[in-house]
């Protein structure tokens, strides 16, 4: 870990607002700042008036990399950001353990993984992460243009590594924001999330 590393962490701990909020379907979404892999800020009150989705991830995970390997996962954060849908993809993996980066690597990471997100944010304290109940990656959750959260739980409902299943798996994610930008109730609000546990400190 780099010797930097140490007082970056007090300065995002300190972005990483209202750790007292939790999340909760139908309630609004908690409010966060956090640097993301640029280094520049971003705070989910900026987006209010768009949907907005919650990826937790973690690249090295083989749940993560099941959606990532195959594509799926870009495909559907080109489709909707195309959409006017803001993308976060958040990684609360503390520092030394398995899926964080930082600085070059991670830009570099990103650029191999193909992500095409609105923004990648480092949440290493954890803060947000467990603001959001967020036990897995990835773990999944969507934000209505009121500041309201309206899903919560897995991307999908087959629970493996199988590339394959994808094809197959009802995404939660996507009939969600569909049913959402129709302008109906989301029928499917809360289910279980599935994958690697979230790498928190």
């Amino acid at each position: 870990m780099r010797a930097s590393v140490g007082s970056a962490l007090v300065l995002l701990s300190a972005f990483a607002a209202h750790a007292s909020e939790t999340a909760g379907v139908d309630s609004p979404a908690p409010l966060f700042t956090l640097r993301d892999a640029t280094g520049a800020t971003q705070s989910l009150d900026k987006f209010k008036g768009k949907f907005v989705v919650l990826e937790w991830v973690n690249f090295d995970c083989p749940f993560v990399g099941k959606h990532y390997g195959s594509g799926a996962m870009q495909e559907l954060q080109r489709t909707m950001t195309a959409r006017g849908i803001v993308w976060l993809s958040i990684c609360s993996s503390a520092p030394g353990k398995q899926g964080y980066f930082e600085g070059d690597e991670l830009k570099e990471r990103i650029a191999a993984e193909h992500a095409s997100p609105t923004a990648y944010l480092l949440d290493p304290e954890g803060s947000v992460g467990k603001m959001y109940n967020a036990k897995t990656t990835p773990h999944m959750y969507i934000i209505d243009p009121k500041g309201t959260l309206i899903y919560a739980g897995g991307i999908d409902n087959l629970a493996t590594t199988d590339k394959s299943d994808i094809a197959k798996a009802t995404n939660y994610v996507k009939v969600a924001l569909q049913e959402a930008l129709d302008g109906k109730p989301v029928a499917v609000k809360n289910t279980r999330s599935y994958g690697c546990s979230v790498k928190y400190k």
